[in-house]
Parts: structure tokens; sequence; C-alpha cells
């Protein structure tokens, strides 16, 4: 469990660290101003949200991540009841037109926050256990079996986003794994032009497909292409482009606007989906570069600490969270600013969110703990710790 001796302390990552830290504190009081609700201090619980978290990071930083990942399959089932607690009555909470969260005495919980996570040492485990078999058929489609499960119910909240992120950092994952290329050619021949076919045909007929995404979603997206059709889709994206645009290029906190002028917090959601908002307007165009500047900065350093792992579980567990960050950095700013459809992804440590935060903590405590035992670190291969 407590395996100090492979630790190499001179190689803690204090700048990813730092970043890290810096990015919550800003996202706070970012939240700080975006905050309207009343009787609620978002700001109290969010920096309370960040001393949990750390703690919570710091313990899975002295827990070998080896040892961690011996518990990958109570992991993946934990995941899976989580999931499924969703639709109990009395538990489950609807907000949106979405079920996706549980209602613990004041705190919910949203189970796919944490799924994200689950499913990287969950894959990281398996592809590492099976890495001499990665080319197989069986334990492809066992590696696919183990995403769809939750994949079907994530997606049946509906949460259209988060099923996104988690295939995402499958595809990732699989590729970091070392799979073939002659397995990688013939699904990106067949796969790219069916997917884009589908779109396509969802996109001109309007089309469902039976359900496979909602009503208010394919709206969402005809909103983006069809504007003048579908404008009252588009308010919440458009009020958001304004915003940003009003901060130029310092933002309005440094010259004569006072807080109380800010738009942004006037704006649906703003201090969670979309804060980026809050930051354009806040910060300017200065302020958003820097932020976006560091969360390049986090996502670079996840993928060199798996580029110098010591094994392939510690490879892929980086560079699952370095997949996960990118992809959700990149829709929830190209939803802030109208480049993407309106989604429900929030953005990586800046986002008001308790579940979110953890998993996000836990996620960089999982790298930094692979980075603490580089390749200098005595040999070890995946077979001597993990029973999957």
């Amino acid at each position: 469990m407590f395996n100090f001796k492979m630790y190499n302390w001179k190689k803690l990552n204090i700048s990813l660290i730092v970043m890290v830290l810096i990015v919550c504190i800003t996202g706070a009081f970012m939240i700080r101003i975006a905050d309207t609700t009343k009787g609620v201090n978002l700001f109290a619980k969010q920096i309370f949200g960040i001393v949990l978290s750390l703690i919570i990071a710091t313990v899975v930083i002295l827990v070998d991540y080896h040892f961690i990942c011996t518990f990958a399959p109570l992991l993946y089932a934990g995941g899976i009841i989580l999931l499924l607690l969703v639709r109990v009555p009395g538990l489950g909470v609807t907000l949106f037109e979405a079920k996706r969260w549980i209602q613990v005495g004041p705190i919910q919980i949203q189970p796919s926050e944490f799924v994200k996570v689950i499913m990287i040492v969950t894959l990281a485990t398996f592809f590492s256990k099976y890495s001499a078999k990665i080319n197989s058929i069986k334990i492809i489609g066992i590696s696919i079996v183990l995403l769809t499960v939750p994949l079907l119910f994530i997606l049946k909240q509906p949460d259209l986003s988060s099923s996104l992120v988690l295939v995402f950092v499958f595809v990732i994952m699989i590729y970091t794994a070392e799979i073939s290329y002659k397995i990688i050619f013939p699904i990106v021949i067949i796969g790219v032009p069916g997917l884009t076919a589908l779109v396509w045909y969802i996109l001109q007929t309007g089309s469902s497909l039976g359900g496979l995404i909602n009503k208010y979603q394919l709206e969402r997206i005809l909103g983006l292409i069809h504007p003048e059709e579908y404008g009252d889709k588009m308010y919440q994206q458009n009020e958001s482009v304004k915003m940003i645009s009003s901060g130029r290029l310092y933002g309005i906190l440094t010259g004569s606007i006072s807080k109380s002028e800010l738009s942004s917090p006037h704006l649906a959601i703003s201090e969670s989906d979309f804060i980026f908002t809050v930051i354009g307007e806040t910060l300017g165009f200065i302020g958003t570069c820097v932020i976006m500047l560091l969360l390049a900065i986090i996502i670079f350093k996840c993928l060199m600490v798996a580029k110098r792992a010591r094994d392939m579980l510690g490879r892929l567990i980086c560079a699952g969270v370095a997949s996960m960050l990118m992809f959700q950095v990149f829709v929830n700013i190209g939803v802030a600013t109208r480049i993407l459809p309106n989604t429900g992804l929030p953005l990586p440590f800046l986002s008001y969110g308790l579940t979110a935060l953890i998993s996000y903590m836990v996620a960089i405590g999982l790298v930094i703990n692979v980075d603490l035992q580089g390749r200098s670190s005595k040999s070890m291969t995946p077979a001597d710790y993990i029973d999957f």
C-alpha cells in the first residue's frame, strides 16, 4: 500500500501542484463574482471543496497507484451502482431536463464525474494487464464492453457530453496501449465516413434516431447551424459571447465599471458550465489567455509524466487523465464561445461543483503518484500488483 522506498521525493512535481492551485483559487473567485444565490455562499463551498479535494489527493499521492489499481474491479462496480442510484426515486435529482445527480443530505453528487476517473483506472488496469494481447479481438471486445456499460447508463440520464468524454478517453488510452495500426486503419476508414453520414442524416432530417439523442440536444446542434430558425436555443451562448467580448483586453474589473454592473452573474449557470464567460468578462482577453495557458501546461505536464512513467500502467493513467482534461477544456470553452453546441461539461478546476473538483484532484494525485515512481525506481510489472 505505502511503498515510499519507490518514491523519489526529489521529483515531486511542485510546479504542477502550484498551477492547479492557482487555477482552482481563480475559479473560486470567479464563482464568487457569478454567485447570485440567496442564502448559499458558493464561494465558501468551493473553498471547502478545494481543501477537501487537496486532502483526498494527498492520500491518493501517498498510496501506491499499483495498489489502487488492484481495486479496479470494485471501483468499476461501485461506479455502476452510483449510476443506478440516479434512477432511484427519492435519491435521483432532475435538473435542466436531466437526471444526473444523487441527493445525499444537503449535498448533490454527480456520479458521472467519479465514473470518468474510475474508468481511467479500470481501463489502465485492464490494458496493462493484457498489454501483450492488446490486438486480440477478445481483449478489444471486453474493453468495449467495459466502456459500454457505464456509457449506456450515462446516456440514459441523458448526458451526451460525459459519454463523449469517456469515448475520447477510451480511444486515447487504447492507442497508448499500443494497439496495432492494422486494427486502427480499418476502423478509421469505415468509422469516419459512417459517422459523417450519420451526423449528416440527423441534421438533414431532424431525426433523433429512435432516442439516440434527445430532442433538446438535437435542437442545440441545429441552433448552431441554423441560428435563424432556432435562435431561441442559442440565447445562452449568444449572451455568453457578448459578455466575453465586453471584457475586451484587460477585463471589466480593471476598468471603471463596478462588480455590480457585470452581466455574467445574470447568465444562467454561469458559476459552472459558463464560468469561462465570467473569466472573459472579468479578466478580459489577457486573463482568458493566461487561464487557457495554465490549463494547457497542466495537460502537457500530464503527458510528460506519461512519457517518463516506469510502466505501462502509469503511462495509461496519465494519458487517460490528460485526455479527459483536454476534451473538457476544449468543449467547455468551445460552448462558451459558440464554436460548439451547448452542452453541460464543466471547466476543470474552475467550474463550481464538489464532485467534479474532487474527481479532477484525484486524477492529478494519480499523475503525481506516477511521477514520483519514475523510471529511476525499481522495475516492476503490473502482474506483481494487479489481479483483474
